[in-house]
């Protein structure tokens, strides 16, 4: 819904504005917009038992370095409504856009009743309104529920296509929440090959940078109904600050204090962006993104973060060239991590429950995974996955059949194309027992419009038995949990490079809860 599809009156005859939730606003704030300030739009996430997080940020030229806003705070309103109509609005209050950061909003509710959706709304100084969102809380712990129904998203290359996938996205019914598992800006300057449309500006390296990169990102039809129709449990991956960044390293620079001042600014910007809670603020450590999230006894959701406290890739990075990085022969000492020691015991402890599913939601692939392409006789493995963390997979593992759980299912991204398969009870041989389903979600538009397969790849399932699909086209996963089984429809879309993609069910595959590996059908 548009601003002028809500209407100032309506509003005005909702009896809020700014004095009707308990402030009158500063003198400053008033007649302060002469253009609508919800450019970005507005956004829900995190959710609880009894809330979400509800996020904007005030913009109303968002390609000016300040966003078109002054250099002070601004006051304004939120309501939250049992309906799309706010006839019975339920919650409301005062928050502040903070010039600090950008003048984002980030408003933590709370009181609401489980399990049920809501409708959202900011309003500006002199009753200007924003959009309307909806998102849906989360049912109480140990509670039952029939199921539960969550996309997965992620790598959004703005160059590289358009955002179709996402429009199709907020047409889904029933969704709970979206997974965004990262890359959903991309830093690199403006290109020249295969672009559809062009990024504002050079790579992203300062906080003014990325916050005009993300403005231009937000300013998206598709992306902004996405989220303005579910909540979204946010994560990131590596271009959100720099391709294949690790802990401390840049992956061209390692681990400089440019790299450390380039991170911070990213990461305040992300925050500034994102429908997260205050407490992930950025502080001098970075941030804390890895949460958890239950679904009553059906699911519980593992959010895990694979760049902030990863060891350093083998073979990649310090300025090696593309001949130097194919002769490099990696090395796996037994300290390597991929989630750091602290992240590593938080999980292990988390998998211990009685939740009829544990969903891993993370970044990168973790199954065994050979990228040879067609003619090659060498194995191919990527050291930025987790087939770069050899150690750190088998733990994984180890944990897994430590529990004794035949539920995991793991979502990733971040390489393109839909992957389907299982993570085998040894992950150095493929053809293992599987203990666990894996399904790599492709991207929403970064490899531009694809095809069934890339042209090299058309025999690459030979060389992975424990793969059930490869497929490169874009889109989304839409996964729906019952106590009985996990089901998965990999969504398509056919084009990206003009509108008017059509998206289509490509597969569906299905997990019993007693059996860790993904059928198809």
């Amino acid at each position: 819904m548009t601003l002028s599809s809500i209407g100032r009156r309506g509003v005005l005859a909702s009896g809020f504005g700014l004095a009707a939730a308990g402030f009158a606003g500063t003198a400053r704030g008033r007649h302060l917009f002469r253009e609508d300030p919800f450019t970005l739009n507005v956004a829900a996430g995190d959710p609880a038992p009894d809330g979400f997080v509800i996020w904007t940020r005030l913009a109303p030229h968002p390609i000016e370095a300040s966003g078109g806003m002054p250099g002070f705070d601004v006051e304004l309103g939120w309501e939250v409504a049992a309906d799309p109509q706010f006839r019975h609005v339920v919650r409301r209050g005062p928050a502040v856009a903070v010039a600090t950061l950008a003048h984002s909003v980030h408003v933590e509710v709370n009181g609401l009743l489980p399990h049920r959706p809501y409708w959202y709304r900011f309003v500006a100084p002199d009753n200007l309104p924003s959009p309307i969102g909806i998102a849906r809380t989360l049912p109480l712990p140990g509670a039952e529920m029939a199921r539960a129904r969550i996309a997965v998203v992620g790598c959004q290359d703005y160059e590289r296509g358009l955002y179709t996938a996402y429009r199709h996205l907020a047409a889904e019914p029933d969704l709970d929440a979206v997974f965004h598992y990262g890359d959903y800006i991309y830093e690199f300057g403006p290109r020249s090959d295969n672009v559809v449309r062009r990024h504002w500006g050079g790579e992203a390296t300062t906080l003014a940078d990325y916050r005009l990169r993300y403005a231009q990102y937000k300013l998206d039809p598709d992306l902004q109904a996405a989220h303005a129709a579910a909540a979204f449990i946010m994560s990131f991956d590596d271009h959100e600050i720099d391709d294949n960044w690790a802990g401390e390293f840049g992956k061209d620079t390692g681990a400089t204090a440019a790299f450390a001042a380039r991170k911070a600014a990213a990461f305040q910007a992300w925050y500034e962006h994102m429908p997260v809670r205050p407490a992930m603020r950025p502080g001098g450590s970075g941030v804390r993104c890895y949460r958890r999230f239950d679904f009553g006894r059906l699911m519980r959701m593992h959010v895990l973060d694979t760049r902030s406290y990863r060891s350093r890739q083998e073979c990649e990075g310090g300025g090696m060239t593309a001949e130097q990085r194919d002769a490099c022969t990696p090395q796996y000492p037994p300290g390597r991590t991929m989630l750091g020691v602290a992240q590593e015991a938080w999980l292990d402890a988390g998998l211990s429950n009685d939740a009829a599913w544990n969903f891993v939601a993370q970044q990168v692939m973790m199954m065994p995974y050979d990228a040879r392409k067609d003619g090659e006789t060498v194995a191919r493995r990527s050291t930025d996955n987790w087939n770069g963390y050899p150690q750190a997979r088998r733990r994984f593992v180890e944990t897994i059949r430590r529990h004794g759980l035949t539920n995991v299912v793991v979502g990733s991204g971040d390489m393109h194309q839909n992957v389907v398969g299982y993570i085998p009870a040894d992950p150095d041989d493929p053809s293992a027992s599987p203990v666990a389903s894996e399904f790599l979600a492709t991207s929403i538009s970064s490899g531009g419009t694809g095809d069934l397969r890339h042209p090299n790849e058309l025999r690459a399932l030979n060389n992975n038995p424990n793969a059930l699909l490869l497929n490169n086209q874009r889109g989304y996963h839409l996964h729906s949990a019952t106590a009985q089984q996990w089901s998965t429809e990999v969504k398509v879309v056919d084009q990206v490079h003009r509108p008017g993609g059509l998206a289509a069910t490509f597969a569906k595959f299905a997990v019993d809860p007693r059996r860790p590996a993904p059928e198809a059908g």
